[in-house]
């Protein structure tokens, strides 16, 4: 887990912040939330979140409710297809 957020943090590094309040969780926390979703096998996205808060609060502190978990994560779909591909091609 700790890998994959670094990974997606690294990726990130070049693109520009928008400006304001920067969100919680951070844009890459949610990436890496998104693609561990994809990864261990969880399909439906409540479920999913209720099992990040529960296990995972430590290492996210800041998991949104259920729309603004989707609202940003259909946002964000093209940076997690990147990601996932990446990770795709490496374990192959």
């Amino acid at each position: 887990m700790t890998a994959l957020h670094v990974k997606i943090d690294d990726d990130r590094a070049g693109l520009a912040r928008l400006p304001g309040r920067p969100p919680k969780p951070s844009h890459s926390e949610l990436l890496c939330l998104a693609v561990m979703q994809a990864l261990l096998g969880h399909h439906n996205e409540a479920r999913w979140l209720r099992h990040a808060r529960k296990h995972l609060s430590e290492a996210f502190p800041h998991i949104p409710l259920d729309p603004g978990y989707n609202k940003r994560l259909r946002a964000a779909l093209p940076q997690i297809s990147r990601v996932g591909q990446r990770h795709l091609q490496r374990a192959a």
